[in-house]
C-alpha cells in the first residue's frame, strides 16, 4: 500500500512532472527548429524517426492535462519551457503565441490550486543556436541568460520555483560524449566544453533570476548509482570513475566550486582556457537541489580502452522496460550523501522518479501494479532519508502522462496516465488513482 500525505511531515510538497518537448507537440504556435528536430530526422537515432512535433499535443489539451492534474490531488507542476518555443532562432524577437502559451499555462495552474515549478531548458535547444555550436560554444552561458529574463518577465511572477537546466549529464555527457541525444556527438573535447559551459549557464541564469527578484531558485542533477561490479580494486576504482562523472561533476561545480580530480584526469585537457575563472558564476547560491534518481548501474574496468576506462552491465534485480535496474535503496543513499557532501541544511526535492512498463490499456483500464510498487518502495525510500535527518521538502513523479521518450520514441511508457498516440485520449491507470488517494489532502 503506498504512503499516504498523512506519512509525511506537513507542508511535504507531492508533484507531478513533465517536459516540453516531451508533451506539448513541437509543430504548433510559432515554435522554432530544435536540435531534436535535426537529431530525430537523422536515420538511426530515433525509433522509427519519431519527434516531438505532435507528442501529446498538449499545446491544445492543456486544460484536460491541467484538470488531470488537479484531480491527481499534486500541490506542485514541474513544467519545462521550451527555449525554441519562446525565442524561434534562440535570440532576437520571442514568439507571442509561445510567451501567451505559458502565461496561460500558469494562470490554470494557479487558478486549480497549483504551485508552477518551472525549469527553464529541459533539451531542445534552438537549432540556430547549435548551428553557431551549441552547448559547445561559451557564448551559450549569455544566450540562455538572455532567454532567461525574456521567458521569466511574463511568468516569474507567478512561479513557485525556477530550475535553470534539467539533467545537465544528459544535457553534456550523454549528448556529447555517449551521442545517444541531440546533438549526437562523440567527441570528448565538445564534451568538456559543454558540461562546463552548461554549468556556466546555469549560473549566469541564477544570476539573472536574482536581479530581477525572482526566488526560490534551484538546480535539479539526475543522479545513477553506480555499484562495483565485483568485488576487485579495478571495479571499485572504476565504479568511482564513474560516479565522479554523473553524480559528482555537476554537483560539486555548483556547491563546491571544483571538478573532482577523476573527471579532470580525461577531460582537463579539453576545458576551456581559463575555465577556473568562472567558479564565482556557476556556484551562483541556490535555494534548494533537486535530484532525478531512476536506477544503478554496476561498473567494471574496462580493460585497455581509452579512458573513462569502464563497461557497464546490470544485475539480477528486478527491471523496468527500459532495462533499469529497480534499486529504491539508492534513492535514500543519494539524498544522504547530497546533503552530507554538498547542499547541507538547503532543501533537497525528488523531482523525478518513475519507472517504465509495458502498459496495455484493456476494456479501458490500465492494471500497472508494478508501478505503484515502484512509487510506495522510492516514497519509503524518501520517509527513510527524512528519518535520518535529510531535509527532503518534496517528491515529483514521472510522469503525468505517456510521452515522446527521445531517442526510444513513444514505446516507453512513464506516464500514470495513459496516452493513445493515434487518438491522444488519456486513460488514467490504476496507479494515478492510487496515488490520487494518497495524496488526497
Amino acid at each position: 500500500m503506498l504512503p499516504t500525505r498523512a506519512d509525511f511531515p506537513e507542508g511535504f510538497v507531492f508533484g507531478a512532472a513533465t517536459s516540453s518537448y516531451q508533451i506539448e507537440g513541437h509543430g504548433f504556435g510559432g515554435a522554432g527548429r530544435t536540435h531534436w528536430d535535426d537529431f530525430a530526422a537523422t536515420k538511426g537515432n530515433v525509433i522509427q524517426a519519431q519527434n516531438g512535433q505532435i507528442a501529446c499535443d498538449h499545446y491544445h489539451r492543456m486544460d484536460e492535462d491541467l484538470d488531470l492534474l488537479a484531480q491527481l490531488n499534486v500541490d506542485a507542476y514541474r513544467f519545462s519551457t521550451s527555449w525554441a518555443r519562446v525565442l524561434p532562432e534562440g535570440r532576437g524577437a520571442p514568439n507571442k503565441e509561445g510567451l501567451d502559451f505559458y502565461d496561460r499555462l500558469v494562470d490554470g495552474l494557479l487558478a486549480r490550486d497549483i504551485k508552477p515549478a518551472v525549469t527553464l531548458y529541459h533539451w531542445e535547444l534552438p537549432s540556430a543556436l547549435a548551428d553557431l555550436g551549441g552547448w559547445r560554444n561559451r557564448d551559450i552561458a549569455g544566450w540562455f541568460g538572455d532567454f532567461t529574463e525574456t521567458i521569466m518577465r511574463v511568468i516569474g511572477d507567478r512561479a513557485w520555483s525556477v530550475a535553470p537546466i534539467n539533467e545537465p549529464w544528459c544535457v553534456g555527457w550523454l549528448s556529447h560524449y555517449v551521442g545517444a541525444h541531440a546533438p549526437g556527438l562523440r567527441d570528448i573535447r565538445a564534451t568538456a566544453r559543454a558540461m562546463h559551459h552548461i554549468l556556466l549557464a546555469h549560473g549566469t541564469s541564477i544570476e539573472r533570476m536574482r536581479g530581477m527578484g525572482i526566488g526560490n531558485l534551484g538546480a535539479v542533477c539526475n543522479l545513477e548509482w553506480a555499484a562495483p561490479a565485483d568485488a576487485s580494486e579495478a571495479a571499485h576504482a572504476a565504479a568511482a570513475r564513474y560516479d565522479a562523472i554523473y553524480n559528482r561533476f555537476f554537483l560539486g561545480g555548483m556547491f563546491k566550486g571544483t571538478y573532482p580530480d577523476l573527471v579532470l584526469e580525461g577531460l582537463e585537457p579539453h576545458l576551456p582556457r581559463n575555465w577556473q575563472d568562472d567558479f564565482p558564476t556557476i556556484t551562483a547560491p541556490v535555494d534548494w537541489c533537486g535530484l532525478n534518481y531512476y536506477t544503478r548501474t554496476l561498473v567494471d574496468a574496462a580493460g585497455d580502452e581509452p579512458w573513462p576506462h569502464y563497461s557497464q552491465s546490470s544485475g539480477d534485480l528486478p527491471k523496468t522496460s527500459m532495462g533499469w535496474e529497480i534499486y529504491p535503496q539508492g534513492l535514500t543513499d543519494f539524498l544522504v550523501r547530497t546533503q552530507a557532501e554538498y547542499t547541507g541544511d538547503l532543501p533537497l526535492y525528488v523531482t523525478e522518479n518513475g519507472m517504465a512498463l509495458h502498459d496495455p490499456i484493456e476494456d479501458g483500464v490500465v492494471d500497472d501494479t508494478a508501478r505503484q510498487d515502484f512509487y510506495r518502495d522510492h516514497l519509503e525510500a524518501v520517509r527513510t532519508a527524512i528519518a535520518l535527518g535529510v531535509p527532503v521538502k518534496g517528491y515529483f513523479l514521472w510522469s503525468l502522462m505517456d510521452n515522446y521518450e527521445w531517442a526510444f520514441g513513444y514505446e516507453p511508457r512513464f506516464g500514470v496516465v495513459h496516452v493513445d498516440f493515434e487518438t491522444l485520449q488519456r486513460t488514467p491507470k490504476a496507479s494515478y488513482h492510487a496515488l490520487s488517494a494518497a495524496f488526497r489532502k
